[in-house]
């Protein structure tokens, strides 16, 4: 199989190496997010759950830094990523066929009534609940639906749709963009005025 330049080759016997500390067809990335970690300390036995925030928590730092690592390769805790955005969107990862933002809405607020013509969506829910509206016409949101933790919405392009959070906390949602629908780097503290 050939290597394409994802990972390193060992010189003496031309295998991938499970040490990923190198540069990537001029993808610099900092030695403490890829690194060689022995199974049992990627893996907490008592969770079950993958700590994408083990280099940060080597380094002494508890929250992970949310900005936009697209598009170099990334590995996250998408739960707790989730759940530690406070802004109302940040994009966590922008590539050229896909993106993802996470997001934070206020108790009462919405996402807002939008449409995105050639952009299919997928919302996860991991913290909240809220009110799943859509249709094809903004004046027609036939479909209507409850949703929690855990719920997954798909959004087809070409639909109109708003998620109203209806709990007494935040609702704490990643979103899926494809093809990417915000700029590179986006970060909405708030929700954005139109």
């Amino acid at each position: 199989m050939p290597n394409n330049r994802l990972y390193p080759e060992d010189d003496n016997t031309g295998a991938s190496s499970n040490n990923l500390d190198c540069t990537y067809d001029n993808w610099d990335f900092a030695s403490s997010y890829f690194r060689n970690v022995p199974y049992n300390d990627v893996f907490d036995e008592n969770e079950n759950d993958f700590r994408a925030d083990l280099p940060q928590a080597s380094m002494g730092v508890k929250q992970m830094e949310l900005k936009d690592y697209g598009p170099l390769p990334l590995v996250v805790n998408i739960d707790k990523a989730t759940k530690q955005n406070t802004n109302f969107r940040t994009a966590l990862w922008t590539g050229s066929h896909l993106q993802v933002t996470l997001m934070s809405i206020n108790v009462g607020d919405d996402i807002g009534l939008e449409i995105h013509p050639d952009t299919d969506q997928f919302i996860r829910i991991e913290d909240g609940q809220g009110i799943v509206r859509m249709g094809r016409s903004k004046d027609n949101l036939d479909f209507q639906a409850n949703a929690s933790d855990d719920f997954a919405i798909m959004i087809p392009a070409g639909t109109w749709h708003n998620i109203i959070n209806t709990g007494n906390k935040p609702l704490k949602v990643y979103s899926i963009y494809a093809p990417p629908h915000h700029p590179r780097g986006t970060v909405h503290v708030t929700k954005p005025t139109e």
